[in-house]
């Protein structure tokens, strides 16, 4: 128990504070093959690009220990490019969706029509188009564009940010915000439990109380003597509490595991799954709306592919091929400790697009959810890190269990020819 404790003295501790194996975080782009046809109302088609794989490196700063039980900190996230990893390099070209150019299109559909005449004509003068084709560092890391001060100057406050845009421009060099987490010290079983995040217990971007909850852990370790149910967490990325499912026990690399996925609901609309409707206005089922957190934008998320999702929206974009092995999210976790030893965890960005009248550069597209990336954090314990995990945590309680057992045996026959000797003496 003081080993899983978040206490400078445990042996999990500096695990927790960097953690010491090796993350990867893979991105699969979507290119739209067929970009002239989409504006004349056509079915998209795409082709999936990479992957891009970078190392990942996390640390936590700004640790501080509270009185009530607690510790504060801020977690960083460093990428860096692995060209031996990847198919592709960052300077590869992709045709994608404007996404600036579409997503505010879609934001002043309802505003006078006046305003959006004055935007087609600014976005004539501007050479914007529908789709753009970009480098997939730009598209990840930020680009320069005239749409942005544009914008803000025609519609102040629609993107409330300046400079350059990316779709991971916020992803690398920062914090996911500021967790306050309980350290177990006093009750083990609250231990890594979230207690605020941003001096938050509940977020605002949702409908309802029940979704607006801030459950579980930072998504990074859970409380120890776990049961094969469920485990929570909070995702900042995601903006919301999410809750894996217990599928299968299993091992990983000698250590005893307990597998979580996400449940077909995880995704599901307020129709197919009630709870849910907090999370609405809502589409089909197996995408949710983020964009509420997305400063309006009508973005998406998912699982890659579409995959546990409806089928209407695999079936209008050619060339997404939903699959279980490829596509599926996976938290293996060592329940003694509640430490994970290999997980897998995969989200889809998408963007809905349509024809908005008074835009021309809309055309005559089709309303759909086109997938922009899918991307994997992918970690798993290995080498010396598991060598001291597995004996401190797993070979050194199996053995004092097993002696545990031994002297009891032993005690037994003691206990009874002591009783036989008090027996015999009277």
């Amino acid at each position: 128990l003081q080993n899983v404790r978040i206490d400078p003295s445990s042996i999990s501790y500096n695990m927790w504070k960097v953690i010491p194996v090796p993350f990867y975080l893979s991105v699969h782009f979507f290119e739209v093959l067929n970009p002239k046809q989409v504006l004349q109302g056509a079915k998209p088609v795409v082709t999936q690009r990479g992957p891009y794989v970078y190392r990942e490196y996390r640390y936590k700063t700004n640790i501080t220990f509270h009185d009530n039980d607690t510790v504060s900190f801020l977690e960083y996230r460093n990428l860096f490019f692995q060209p031996d990893m990847s198919n592709g390099t960052e300077e590869d070209y992709v045709v994608v969706p404007n996404i600036l150019m579409m997503g505010a299109a879609v934001m002043m559909e309802k505003l006078p029509k006046l305003l959006k005449v004055l935007l087609s004509g600014a976005l004539a003068g501007m050479k914007q188009e529908a789709f753009m084709n970009r480098t997939v560092g730009e598209i990840m890391w930020g680009y320069e564009d005239p749409l942005i001060d544009t914008i803000n100057t025609l519609v102040p406050g629609l993107i409330p940010f300046k400079g350059k845009f990316g779709l991971f421009v916020e992803f690398n060099n920062s914090n996911s915000g500021l967790f306050t987490v309980n350290t177990g010290r006093k009750n083990i079983s609250q231990v890594h439990m979230v207690d605020s995040w941003n001096g938050l217990k509940k977020v605002n971007y949702w409908r309802s109380s029940g979704c607006n909850m801030i459950n579980g852990t930072a998504g990074e370790m859970w409380p120890p003597f776990m049961s094969p149910t469920s485990l929570e967490f909070y995702s900042p990325d995601a903006c919301r509490s999410m809750t894996l499912v217990y599928e299968q026990s299993g091992e990983f690399k000698g250590v005893p595991t307990y597998r979580f996925v996400a449940p077909k609901t995880l995704f599901a609309n307020g129709t197919d799954y009630p709870p849910n409707e907090g999370f609405c206005p809502c589409m089909q089922s197996g995408i949710q709306n983020v964009s509420t957190c997305r400063l309006n934008a009508p973005m998406f998320i998912s699982h890659p592919h579409f995959y546990n999702a409806d089928p209407s929206l695999v079936s209008a974009v050619v060339g997404l091929h939903p699959s279980k092995d490829q596509h599926a999210l996976f938290l293996d976790v060592h329940p003694m400790t509640g430490i994970p030893m290999n997980c897998s965890i995969k989200l889809q960005l998408n963007l809905y697009i349509k024809q908005v009248s008074g835009i021309i550069q809309t055309g005559k597209i089709k309303p759909v959810v086109l997938p922009l990336l899918w991307f994997a954090e992918s970690g798993s314990i290995d080498g010396s890190v598991l060598n001291q995990f597995y004996t401190n945590l797993v070979l050194l309680p199996s053995l004092l269990e097993y002696v545990q057992y031994i002297f009891l045996g032993l005690s037994v026959p003691l206990i009874i020819s002591a009783a036989v000797l008090m027996v015999m003496n009277k």
